[in-house]
């Protein structure tokens, strides 16, 4: 996770300081509620943008291999930006969060009945008064690191998470996690980022979370682990917390950013699982046990129990950054773990994002271990019993949108909450009402996107739209903060409509632009992405047949979270605005 103090103290400038030097060590689904206020309703309005459809496919290699799908299964499970995933079960069905930083929706969820095929059932935070993401909530502020857990003694779930420039530690609950969730409960005295629930077979509860060292750090990038108890019959927590992890595994090496706690009781001890080393290239997981979850803790003999640090770069089907885990035991007895990790290109480049991966866990004296020092994360892992699915999290698959149903999957989400309506679905399209408001502005413009889940991939629509000045342009948009984007579509240049690609890298340059002709104006304008890695191409028809190139091997680098910093992945959408 983010791996820094959250104190009201620390500036936004501090912290993306501090995030930029950790990360640089280290199908269709039925829809239940909407995701935000109602959509524009009443007559076509003039330049207003309509979408016919969004057509997603995935073309990585590594996907192509060719596998039993009730045996074995692709990591990862979950492709694309989701990470730190957490994981809790209840009786046979399971459930998945991820962080999801400064987009609304707020905290996707999905549900499995093994593991492995998992259906997104909607968002823990889906409405503004769960989550409000303003202005002052950069891409990679707002929701980190969620954690689900399930209270058999009083049967409901808790989803406890850390709004970062927002409200500080909360927690909210369900009976029912596909029927919604409380409103905010806060945590004031609980600080920093991370916490995690406990709830022990006494009727005991526990909040562990990263906080900064008492009394100071002994050494840069020294964080501490702490532990709250918390009364279940209150909803707060009781008496004074305590450090119980000061530095990590093994302090006599200095590690840095203890952070991303669990606590399991497991045959009588506490285990205390932690990600360690930061959530770049030096990622990892350790752990720890106990007598008594107020410790003292022991180190595993084995930690790290996951990382993939020590690895060749060159490695086929690479797996970096592994860490920030969860373990669950299936009915049957077995433990798997869920952790995120990336999958680079050119060394260390990811559009991607992170992203969420499953692996069985082993045991060896006594303590768990996700993956044996000086393996790979695979890409096949055999798994028996599974039951696969029409889903779109991973693989090779196609997401085909063609707005025909009267809300949105639940796989779109939006930058930031939105504080305007501004589109609507009808007749087979998406209609979207442009707002003055660019994806440059550390704003809500009026965009809807999805993650973009392979390194090499194609994405297309098609757009009917008449731009009235060189301020409006509807398209789509590759994003991935407001200085790092792609702008692919239509505008007004020199008294004529034009098709144009922008490049965004802390500054914005028009790398082509072309005027249509009169028959091309009358046409619907089809607008294509290939996504090779780092390069791309953008093309073009207003026949419906033929493809025109309109910028070949472009570099699209600047989509990668080693460049653009942060904690995000790259979303594509659909997006129409009066402030080009």
């Amino acid at each position: 996770m983010m791996n820094t103090s959250i104190s009201p103290k620390i500036s936004l400038i501090a912290l993306l300081a501090i995030s930029l030097t950790i990360l640089g060590s280290c199908k269709k689904k039925e829809q239940k509620e909407e995701a935000t206020a109602p959509p524009v309703s009443g007559p076509k309005k003039t330049g207003v943008a309509e979408f016919e459809y969004f057509k997603y496919e995935g073309k990585d290699e590594r996907f192509k291999t060719s596998i039993d799908p009730k045996n074995q299964f692709f990591n990862p499970i979950v492709a694309g930006y989701y990470p730190d995933p957490s994981i809790c079960r209840k009786g046979d069905t399971y459930y998945l969060v991820n962080s999801s930083f400064g987009y609304f929706p707020g905290v996707p969820i999905f549900t499995s009945k093994d593991l492995v095929n998992w259906k997104q059932i909607g968002h823990v935070l889906d409405r503004p008064s769960q989550l409000n993401l303003h202005d002052k909530h950069g891409i990679s502020s707002g929701i980190f690191a969620p954690a689900i857990s399930y209270n058999e003694a009083n049967d409901t779930f808790y989803m406890i998470t850390t709004d970062v420039f927002g409200i500080g530690n909360f927690y909210v609950t369900t009976k029912d996690p596909e029927k919604g969730w409380s409103d905010p409960i806060l945590l004031p005295e609980v600080a920093n980022i991370d916490p995690s629930f406990h709830f022990d077979d006494d009727g005991k509860a526990y909040i562990v979370h990263n906080d900064a060292p008492e009394n100071g750090p002994d050494w840069d990038g020294q964080r501490t682990i702490r532990i709250h108890e918390f009364n279940v019959a209150t909803g707060k927590t009781i008496g004074k917390s305590k450090e119980i992890i000061r530095g990590g595994a093994n302090p006599a090496e200095r590690p840095i950013w203890i952070e991303g706690p669990h606590l399991y009781k497991i045959n009588g001890y506490y285990y205390l699982m932690c990600a360690e080393g930061g959530t770049g290239w030096y990622h990892s997981e350790v752990i720890f046990r106990s007598r008594s979850p107020w410790g003292p803790y022991e180190a595993a003999p084995t930690n790290p129990i996951l990382t993939q640090r020590d690895l060749p770069a060159n490695r086929e089907n690479i797996v970096a950054a592994a860490g920030h885990a969860d373990m669950i035991q299936t009915p049957e007895g077995d433990w798997w773990a869920v952790f995120l990790g990336t999958r680079p290109y050119n060394n260390d480049a990811f559009n991607t994002g992170r992203e969420t991966f499953l692996l069985p866990v082993t045991w060896e004296n006594d303590f768990p271990i996700i993956l044996k020092k000086g393996l790979s994360v695979p890409t096949v892992v055999a798994k028996n019993g599974l039951m696969p699915g029409s889903q779109h999290l991973t693989g090779n698959f196609i997401f085909d949108e063609n707005f025909e149903k009267d809300k949105l999957d639940h796989s779109w989400i939006f930058i930031r909450t939105p504080k305007q309506t501004f589109y609507k679905l009808e007749n087979g399209k998406l209609a979207i009402t442009p707002l003055a408001i660019s994806t440059e502005e550390s704003l809500s413009p009026s965009a809807v996107l999805r993650r973009q889940q392979h390194t090499n991939f194609s994405v297309e629509t098609q757009l009917e739209y008449t731009p009235l000045s060189k301020n409006d342009f509807a398209g789509l948009v590759l994003f991935q903060n407001e200085k790092y984007q792609f702008l692919f579509g239509k505008t007004f240049i020199d008294g004529r409509e034009n098709i144009v690609v922008y490049r965004v890298e802390n500054q914005k340059v028009l790398l082509v632009s072309k005027a249509l002709t009169s028959a091309e104006i009358n046409s619907p304008l089809k607008l294509k992405v290939e996504g090779r890695g780092g390069m791309a191409d953008l093309l073009y028809s207003t026949d419906g047949k033929s493809w025109i190139a309109l910028v070949s091997n472009a570099d699209i680098t600047n989509l990668s979270t080693s460049k653009a910093q942060g904690f995000v992945g790259t979303c594509i959408g659909l997006y129409a605005t009066k402030k080009n």
